[in-house]
């Protein structure tokens, strides 16, 4: 496993996105055990990682996220179970930690040594982080897909398509609790693509944490876009997203002015 990893590496610069890779091959054999598990008859992929893998994004993700839309026979327990046992037959010593609430279900996998052992790190302790977090009450109106992984190894995920992804995105960059600026570097992507969002997915989202009908449709999605734009503080976006860009200059086109014009 570790001189497939190293030959995924052996090319790259910066010591940032060496380490950018090795925790996206991580991810990778991840979405496989969840894959050859059958786990996704119960979760499809979404967020960030899902639009890098499937879609081609410019960024590095730390998480994987998944939707419950199949909740027959999932057991959470049982997915942690499957994940810790397979890690450990492809050879990765990993240290979980999981949370199981009520509507949201968060399993952090430390990988153990790998840095060390790749030469990424003096410390035989240092730690490698993957979170997987899983939706465990989606809102409705949710779209799926299949897709196909190409990268070392070939499987499918069942995903959202995308005109729900961008429903997702929207809602977790106006109505997080905080800024998260690989959110925004997302956005700018669905934009430059002219994706017209979920609306079902996306006011159903809305009315779920802030109980709120805002009926948001294609004649009134530009002015609503342009409005909550207009709060944001973009210095925090291009500081949170920087180390997780393949080219920093990118950073510029994360502009408040540049964004409103292009939504214009």
């Amino acid at each position: 496993m570790l001189d497939i990893i190293k030959s995924q590496i052996k090319d790259i610069d910066t010591h940032e996105e060496k380490i950018n890779r090795v925790r996206e091959f991580l991810q990778i054999i991840a979405l496989k055990i969840i894959y050859e598990r059958g786990f996704f008859n119960n979760l499809s992929f979404v967020g960030g990682t899902a639009l890098r893998l499937l879609y081609g994004l410019r960024r590095f993700s730390e998480n994987l996220d998944f939707s419950l839309t199949g909740k027959r026979g999932y057991s959470f327990d049982k997915f942690v179970l499957n994940i810790k046992q397979q890690l450990k037959h492809y050879g990765l010593e990993v240290d979980l930690r999981k949370e199981d609430k009520r509507t949201v279900h968060n399993l952090s996998l430390k990988f153990k040594k790998i840095l060390f052992a790749l030469g990424l790190s003096d410390l035989q302790a240092q730690k490698l982080f993957v979170r997987i977090e899983i939706d465990a009450n989606p809102p409705e109106g949710w779209n799926t897909e299949l897709s196909l992984i190409n990268r070392v190894y070939v499987f499918t995920v069942t995903n959202f398509d995308l005109p729900s992804l961008y429903a997702t995105k929207l809602h977790a960059c106006f109505f997080r609790k905080y800024i998260k600026g690989r959110d925004f570097y997302d956005l700018l992507w669905y934009i430059g693509k002219r994706i017209e969002p979920n609306f079902e997915l996306l006011n159903n989202a809305i009315y779920q944490t802030e109980g709120k009908l805002l009926h948001l449709n294609e004649n009134n999605f530009k002015k609503f876009l342009l409005g909550k734009l207009s709060s944001i503080d973009f210095s925090k976006v291009r500081k949170d997203v920087e180390r997780f860009l393949e080219d920093k200059e990118e950073l510029k086109l994360l502009d408040k002015d540049i964004i409103i014009k292009l939504v214009k």
